[in-house]
């Protein structure tokens, strides 16, 4: 299901945004795609820091007399009428879960989302934490006379789903937990942040918004933004490996006085173009970095490398457990991630393949494209923000 006609900009408008000043900022245009007919629909937004913009997923699946809402994005006027689209097909939006304890992008969507559909029950995954100050849920705006506890409150739509917990794990400041989901009607496993699938193209949620592509996709800051399929290429394998690694290898920043050199000339006095400030500089190919980071993917999916290195550095036994829990599942037939790609053909054969390449390969590396990630997993663990304890 695809929206046909042009959307106005007041139905895209997010007023939340200062609270996680993230790329559109207070503009959110959404695609919405089915994923699977009659029983799966996938609802897309961009976000990011400096144009590095990377999709991010509502998975809406069907249940027995309506919907379930899995990993919550910004609720604009677009998102609610494409909900009541499908409410008015297959029923009212009967349940919102979060399934992460620390993904802040998907928490803050929840409460708006909540008071749009206040027929719908809230489930949340235990341990949720807020940063500086430790706040109650009420307090974050969740309907506390309809929020539940997954695990502790039992789970949703029992004879529709069944879940399994990753985690948790304790980060410090707070924990690591999220939920995975299978939906036992189409095969469909729905996951937060762990594992994803990188798109070989840049997705079609860009079409709507190439701004990031094109910003990426040049050399120096006073170059203009044009368009074309090979610079919307080019963008689409740099911020995957900005996404990924924060600062592959073959980035470096240039010194302050080239940045500025460049900065503010004619045809750069813009804010789409940062006004020329262009804090990049690629020492070799971004092409083959893009294709060596698709190569560690097992059967197209691998765990986001910023994860493995900041997150899941000293848990690989946790992982692989999870991923053995998930390969007994009989009917998995998909993999539908909040990030990146989805649907992804999957079978549970596929993930207890997965976890054993796990098991053998290196895991966290420090050289290469995961030094910057390296280097800061080790300030945060000399500093004491982090345990540096195994997790098994």
């Amino acid at each position: 299901m695809e929206a046909k006609r042009a959307i106005p900009s007041a139905d895209q408008r997010w007023p939340w945004w200062p609270l996680l000043p993230l790329y559109p900022y207070g503009r959110k245009r959404t695609l919405v795609r089915e994923l699977i007919p009659d029983q799966l629909w996938s609802v897309e937004q961009l976000q990011g820091v400096f144009y590095v913009a990377v999709p991010i997923r509502m998975t809406v699946a069907r249940v027995r007399g309506g919907l379930m809402l899995y990993a919550a994005v910004a609720p604009t006027g677009e998102v609610r009428a494409a909900l009541r689209d499908l409410e008015a097909r297959y029923g009212p939006v009967q349940t919102i879960v979060l399934p992460t304890a620390s993904g802040l992008e998907h928490k803050l969507a929840v409460p708006p989302l909540a008071r749009a559909f206040p027929g719908a029950q809230v489930w949340v995954t235990p341990g949720q934490w807020s940063f500086p100050l430790q706040l109650p849920l009420a307090w974050l705006g969740f309907p506390m006379t309809r929020t539940k506890v997954l695990g502790d409150n039992g789970f949703p739509h029992a004879d529709d789903l069944r879940w399994a917990s990753l985690g948790p794990l304790d980060l410090g400041l707070g924990r690591f937990q999220e939920f995975a989901c299978l939906h036992l009607a189409s095969g469909a496993l729905l996951l937060t942040d762990a594992l994803v699938a990188i798109d070989q193209k840049p997705p079609d949620l860009f079409n709507l918004d190439p701004t990031p592509l094109l910003f990426h996709a040049r050399d120096r800051g006073d170059e203009p933004l044009l368009d074309s399929p090979d610079r919307r290429q080019k963008g689409w394998e740099r911020l995957a490996l900005f996404a990924s690694f924060l600062r592959p290898e073959a980035l470096e920043v240039p010194a302050l006085p080239a940045l500025f050199s460049r900065a503010f000339r004619p045809g750069c006095r813009s804010p789409r173009t940062y006004f020329g400030l262009y804090p990049f500089q690629w020492r070799s190919s971004s092409t083959d970095a893009f294709a060596q980071l698709q190569a560690q993917a097992v059967d197209r999916l691998l765990v986001a490398p910023v994860l493995e290195r900041l997150v899941f550095p000293r848990a690989r036994p946790v992982v692989v457990r999870w991923l053995q829990e998930l390969s007994r599942w009989e009917g998995v037939r998909w993999i539908v991630p909040a990030h990146y790609e989805a649907p992804i053909p999957y079978s549970a054969a596929q993930l207890s393949r997965l976890a054993s390449a796990f098991e053998q390969r290196p895991w966290a590396p420090d050289q290469g494209n995961w030094g910057y990630l390296a280097n800061l997993d080790q300030l945060l663990v000399r500093s004491g923000v982090v345990p540096s304890d195994a997790l098994d």
